[in-house]
């Protein structure tokens, strides 16, 4: 049985405790510092005045980000299905005559 894990990530200058599973702590911690590197983007480019605005402006940049490769995923499975029906014709055709 895998024990849990207690680490603390900070973000936004807040820290927050959390009991995890070691294989999730790589993640939770690329995560936490992709958080804190887009935070300081947005207020470099952007005259924020309060950290609750720059939250919600990331929050919004990685659900556009998951958004995008769900559509984006849909597309490539539509291709892909477009293309294996039309290797199905050609073979069935090859194979009738």
């Amino acid at each position: 049985m895998v024990e849990s894990l207690k680490i603390k990530l900070s973000i936004a200058n807040r820290v927050y405790p959390l009991t995890i599973e070691p294989s999730q702590e790589e993640g939770l911690r690329k995560a936490a510092k992709s958080i804190e590197a887009m935070i300081t983007k947005f207020e470099k480019s952007y005259s924020v005045r309060d950290k609750q605005d720059v939250l919600a402006m990331c929050a919004l940049q990685f659900a556009t980000q998951v958004e995008q490769k769900t559509i984006n995923k849909v597309e490539v499975d539509k291709t892909v299905e477009d293309k294996l029906e039309a290797l199905n014709i050609l073979l069935e055709q090859h194979l009738n005559n």
